[in-house]
């Protein structure tokens, strides 16, 4: 998708540019990952370059398995996101900005992205922000009907102030709702991957499990099942053990002379 085709820069410049590449400028230093998009530059930059944008708007991007992610929060400040379905990653509500690769195409009925045939739940229609952007460049229709004016102090350097640059991980640095962070390592909640379980009967399926297997164990260590145990540690053949036991002694049958 290209700039000329009426999208404003920093659009343009969010959808298609690369992120969570290395820096050129601050190559020998840490954290030097571009994470984040400066709307007034159309470009990304690392946490050091930052220092050197400090009136203009900044965006964080954050990443989920080698996609590009942003805050429901921080998007919705600049476009209509309506109807592009959102993903909660550590109770944090975010949006890809890409379309993610399908290892096969849709076939069949359901609610499908009206781009690129992802399926989706319902009531969505795009499964991310270039999604959209493309159909309504397809449909014809006036960009600006779904931009925003947004107040540049929501985006303001100050919020990026308190990133460390020598902590664990740069995106652990921004709490999300609920105490939740969004990290590389959380977990993706997609309504219809999921659907029809819940993390409590996996939970209980865990502990169930858990349990046969201690179980076992102990009948195991005991010699047997419960009624081996029962019999007074009489072996592995409590059965046989009883059977001889309850013979009555009588006298000896001769065979008959021939």
């Amino acid at each position: 998708m290209g700039r000329e085709g009426g999208l404003p820069g920093w659009l343009g410049g969010l959808v298609e540019e690369t992120f969570f590449v290395g820096c050129g400028t601050h190559d020998t230093m840490k954290k030097n990952e571009k994470n984040i998009f400066c709307l007034d530059c159309c470009t990304s930059i690392c946490p050091h370059c930052a220092t050197s944008h400090p009136s203009h708007p900044l965006l964080q991007v954050r990443r989920y398995v080698y996609n590009d992610v942003v805050r429901l929060d921080d998007l919705e400040k600049l476009i209509d996101c309506s109807f592009v379905q959102p993903y909660t990653i550590n109770s944090a509500k975010v949006i890809f900005l890409k379309p993610r690769p399908q290892s096969r195409p849709f076939k069949g009925s359901g609610n499908i992205c009206l781009s690129c045939d992802r399926i989706l739940q319902e009531p969505f229609h795009y499964c991310c922000l270039t999604c959209k952007v493309e159909h309504v460049v397809m449909q014809g229709a006036d960009l600006s009907s779904i931009l925003f004016r947004f107040d540049e102090s929501d985006f303001a350097f100050a919020h990026f102030e308190s990133l460390r640059m020598d902590g664990p991980d740069l995106l652990d640095d921004d709490p999300a709702p609920g105490g939740g962070q969004i990290t590389p390592n959380s977990i993706l909640e997609d309504p219809l991957q999921y659907k029809g379980s819940s993390g409590g009967s996996s939970a209980d399926g865990g502990r169930g499990g858990a349990s046969g297997r201690n179980d076992a164990a102990k009948r195991k260590k005991g010699g047997g099942s419960g009624g081996g145990a029962a019999g007074g540690g009489r072996g592995f053949f409590p059965g046989i053990v009883l059977s001889l036991g309850s013979r009555r002694k009588g006298a000896p049958h001769r065979a008959p002379l021939s």
